[in-house]
């Protein structure tokens, strides 16, 4: 659901390092959907996963900086909600983004590159649920609901947006520290998730 062919060849390619800033780059646009979960729940530490994101943002752009990968893998299972103790579709959103998180990590740590691939299908995949549970459209097949669900707004925008971000990164030569905080300030700024969800 994202993109033309050949975009997860195309992520394959990367270099570690650009893999990492696009899966993180993809978290960064998912904040807001835990964010808006932890304002509405009340959560007391509703504000480690951003915490966690810029220690991510950091150890990218500051190479001698080294993360705490089993604590921060820790921290984030830690924050996971139950889905069956909240009667709130934020609920959702909020686990994909603390996945995204726990992916990420548990990916620098084993070294399995394959898995911030990953992050890309799991942000469609957000989107494409929330789709489905917002709108519940009026389909008779599952290809038609595949169809709905592509051609939505809030879809074609992810697309867009993660093409836009991989031919960027593709750009980018080395991991320049001002390039990745200009990028990291562009996503944070923007204030808004892959389903819609702003906080201002």
């Amino acid at each position: 659901m994202t993109a033309k062919p050949g975009f997860f060849t195309r992520i394959k390619t990367l270099e570690l390092w650009q893999k990492t800033l696009f899966a993180t780059a993809l978290t960064e646009r998912m904040l807001p959907n835990y964010q808006l979960f932890a304002e509405m729940t009340e959560q007391e530490d509703g504000e480690k996963p951003q915490v966690a994101l810029d220690l991510l943002w950091q150890s990218l752009y500051d190479r001698k900086f080294k993360l705490n990968l089993e604590r921060l893998i820790n921290q984030m299972e830690e924050l996971m909600p139950d889905e069956e103790a909240h009667d709130t579709y934020a609920v959702y959103p909020a686990m994909d983004m603390l996945t995204s998180l726990i992916t990420i990590f548990s990916a620098i740590q084993q070294k399995i590159e394959t898995d911030l691939i990953n992050i890309s299908k799991l942000s469609s995949s957000t989107v494409a649920a929330f789709i489905e549970a917002s709108e519940q459209p009026d389909v008779d097949s599952e290809d038609a609901l595949d169809d709905y669900v592509f051609e939505h707004e809030l879809m074609q925008q992810e697309r867009e947006i993660q093409e836009q971000l991989l031919d960027y990164i593709e750009s980018l030569e080395k991991p320049f520290p001002d390039e990745i905080k200009g990028l990291r300030k562009e996503m944070r700024d923007a204030g808004i998730s892959n389903i819609g969800v702003s906080l201002d």
